[in-house]
């Protein structure tokens, strides 16, 4: 995995410098852009470092286009971004195929102001991306193009080659199916902060009556070791069994409030180094969902913030 940042790589890749002030302003409407493109491509992907190669690759494309000849700099843009992005889709579904034990997207540090933007951060969240794997490749492209970036379904059967008439189509099947699995009564920001400490009070001080409050009956804890590290091979069903999975290794735990994919997390440190990022959903008051990634891979994205932008 490379150790691109997905604020920054653009601002430390000099371009060619041989266009003069021709290159100077393309680079700017790039990097003017960027964020916007990250996020784009890290909605399709739930991978930070596959939506850092679709910027890479982004960017050499447009770095053969004549600015003043696009209409809309934003839109093609997104265009370039979004096909690149499909390809790497169809080539990470195919490595889901054979990852080891269930997988979750790449966790990310966010700037507060990304939990102030409500849908950017609902898209964004753990639970809303582990929805977004349910969908086909085109159908998720849609999607978010539509109901998180709000394009103009002109724009967006440019950028997935589809007329405008399926792109509805496409658009109104994948809003149903969302809706039919994404979270009920999600918290708020505050609601889940409340939670999120008081279940680290709870883990640390192993007060298991306490634990046993705040998880739902039903919650589910899903581990991500991609066959690297130790993680449950399936997922993990009901509080009694979640408590005791998370009292058996409480002891060993320092637990760091953090605010990851736009939501209140815990970053878990062993010996000081980052062991895992524990996300929450949090409905009614309960945590209803655990999502611990574990995969070394998956977690030197959380260096620093990653800016976020619709």
């Amino acid at each position: 995995m490379n150790d691109r940042t997905a604020s920054g790589w653009a601002r430390d890749t000099p371009g060619p410098v041989a266009r003069g002030d021709r290159t100077d302003d393309v680079t700017q409407v790039f990097v003017a852009h960027r964020n916007l493109l990250f996020t784009v491509a890290y909605e399709m992907l739930g991978s930070a470092a596959d939506a850092e190669d679709v910027l890479q690759e982004t960017w050499v494309r447009w770095m053969g286009v004549d600015p003043d000849t696009v209409r809309d700099q934003r839109a093609y843009l997104v265009r370039i971004t979004t096909r690149q992005a499909l390809s790497h889709l169809r080539t990470l579904g195919r490595r889901k195929e054979s990852y080891v034990g269930p997988w979750l997207p790449e966790p990310l540090l966010t700037a507060p102001d990304v939990a102030e933007d409500v849908e950017l951060a609902e898209s964004v969240s753990m639970a809303m991306l582990l929805v977004l794997e349910t969908l086909a490749p085109t159908e998720r492209a849609v999607f978010v193009l539509r109901e998180v970036f709000d394009l103009g379904y002109d724009e967006i059967a440019a950028a997935v080659d589809k007329s405008p008439a399926a792109v509805r189509q496409i658009a109104h099947r994948a809003r149903a199916h969302v809706a039919a699995r994404r979270p009920r009564g999600v918290a708020s920001a505050d609601e889940t902060r409340r939670t999120v400490e008081a279940f680290r009070w709870a883990v640390e001080t192993g007060d298991l009556q306490r634990l046993l409050d705040i998880l739902a009956p039903d919650v589910v804890l899903l581990t991500d070791g991609g066959g690297v590290v130790q993680a449950a091979p399936a997922p993990i069903v009901g509080a009694d069994q979640v408590a005791h999975v998370l009292g058996r290794i409480a002891t060993a735990m320092s637990l760091q409030p953090a605010q990851v994919n736009g939501d209140p997390a815990l970053i878990v440190r062993l010996g000081g180094r980052i062991d895992t990022v524990l996300a929450m959903r949090v409905e009614d008051g309960l945590v209803t969902g655990l999502y611990a990634v574990r995969n070394p891979e998956k977690l030197s994205h959380l260096k620093r913030e990653t800016t976020l932008r619709r």
